[in-house]
């Protein structure tokens, strides 16, 4: 019987969401999932874990028969040469041909449509193009993330987890950040275990912000100095964008100009009327809610729905030249609930000539949201989702609802990593009267 600590032969015939790669093995097919393989390739692997488990999970210790798309790892020090629990992550599809990468995380989203959601749909994907006279660093390098947390533990030892572990590793570089981060991070020295984030905005300049860990329901009080409330600029074109240092801003310098043109695109096909009124939900500092205003004008009726409230109060800051827009604090479900509640007949005919752009965190909108959002009967939603699984299982609720989209735009914002970024628009099925 197979435990962990074997060593096994394998061939790996597929790629799964979350970095990971597939084999099977035994007379009932049983799933491996290893981790820094290829599609293509035989490899002995060291089982970390077997037992009565569907599945099992593995770490290769040599490659027998390599993919031509296997490449030095863009972080050496994430290489199979080191050690698996010395080497870092973040970069878990680092080995790979840029290209093949590219293939294997559109097959990625194409999947979780099929498995998650049981819809069909063509996906294209594409890397980040130069943007506002941007251009993307050489991708074979890097330098991509102006945003990085690190962590310090117990000894003050400073640096990214271990690959699926909660082990610190020092390293000496930082390939995905700019090299910016990358020199700040080399100065850092550990004090109190937590976590350390470098955020280099637009101004250039890097801001540490310490962040110590807090005890169980501790929660971490504003402080005006603290360097997290730092209001910074971002700039997307030639808007300016007020977030605090360590509030949302999307990691790679391109991201916020590569999603913002995006989503122009696609409700530039739906149209923003006028004399609708939009939602920007899960808006953060009201990025999406500028689009939605600077395609219907001046006076569109636009509001930007954010958690954080500190969040809300840049957005509004964001939005004040538009005088139909405005941003309020709540939590998404709560405030649909109040909005459908509180909707006069008028309100729902606006509603319902209204877009949404709806870009949830990593564990999607879910069903009640969906539902909520539905109810309003708006006249496209445009769905920006970091989750191929959670896109899936949420297009699925939307289609039980009457809406559907004809196909899905990944972009890959995170090259070396499995993370993806995709784009949908969701329109009403049944005629509209």
């Amino acid at each position: 019987m197979t435990s962990a600590g074997d060593l096994i032969d394998l061939d790996i015939t597929g790629v799964a969401h979350g970095g990971v790669f597939v084999g099977r093995v035994g007379g009932d097919g049983r799933v491996v999932f290893v981790t820094d393989t290829l599609p293509g390739e035989r490899v002995r692997v060291r089982v970390t874990e077997a037992g009565d488990k569907s599945f099992w999970r593995a770490e290769p210790v040599e490659i027998l028969d390599a993919s031509p798309d296997r490449v030095p790892h863009v972080w050496a020090e994430a290489g199979l040469d080191v050690p698996a629990d010395c080497r870092p992550g973040g970069a878990d599809f680092g080995h790979i041909a840029l290209p093949r990468q590219l293939e294997l995380k559109k097959q990625v989203v194409t999947d979780a449509l099929s498995r998650v959601g049981r819809l069909d749909l063509p996906v294209t994907i594409e890397a980040p193009a130069p943007v506002d006279g941007l251009a993307p660093e050489p991708a074979d390098r890097g330098g991509w993330r102006t945003r990085v947390s690190l962590h310090v533990d117990e000894s003050g030892t400073v640096g990214p987890m271990a690959s699926r572990s909660h082990r610190v590793v020092r390293t000496e570089t930082l390939p995905l950040a700019t090299a910016a981060i990358e020199r700040a991070a080399a100065r850092l020295i550990g004090e109190r275990p937590g976590r350390i984030d470098l955020v280099q905005p637009a101004d250039g300049r890097v801001r540490v912000i310490n962040r110590p860990a807090l005890a169980r329901g501790q929660r971490r009080p504003v402080n005006p100095k603290d360097p997290a409330f730092e209001p910074v600029v971002e700039r997307v074109g030639e808007r300016a964008f007020r977030v605090d240092a360590g509030g949302f801003w999307q990691v790679h310098r391109l991201a916020a100009a590569t999603l913002t043109a995006a989503v122009a695109a696609e409700l530039g096909v739906v149209g923003v009327d006028s004399e609708g009124r939009h939602l920007d939900l899960y808006g953060g500092v009201g990025l999406f809610a500028a689009t939605i205003a600077e395609l219907g004008g001046e006076a569109t009726q636009v509001v930007s729905v954010e958690a954080d409230e500190r969040a809300t109060e840049h957005a509004g800051e964001n939005l004040s030249e538009w005088v139909g827009a405005r941003a309020e604090t709540g939590r998404v479900d709560r405030w649909l609930a109040a909005l459908a509640a509180g909707a006069s007949v008028r309100d729902r005919d606006r509603l319902s000539r209204g877009v949404v752009v709806l870009d949830p965190p990593r564990a999607g909108a879910g069903r009640d949201v969906v539902r909520a959002l539905v109810a309003l009967a708006p006249a496209a939603v445009t769905y920006v989702a970091c989750d191929p699984a959670a896109l899936a299982r949420d297009l699925a609720f939307f289609r039980e609802a009457g809406y559907e989209t004809s196909s899905v735009r990944a972009i890959d914002l995170f090259p070396h990593s499995h993370h993806i970024e995709a784009v949908a628009t969701l329109t009403p099925v049944a005629p509209r009267g």
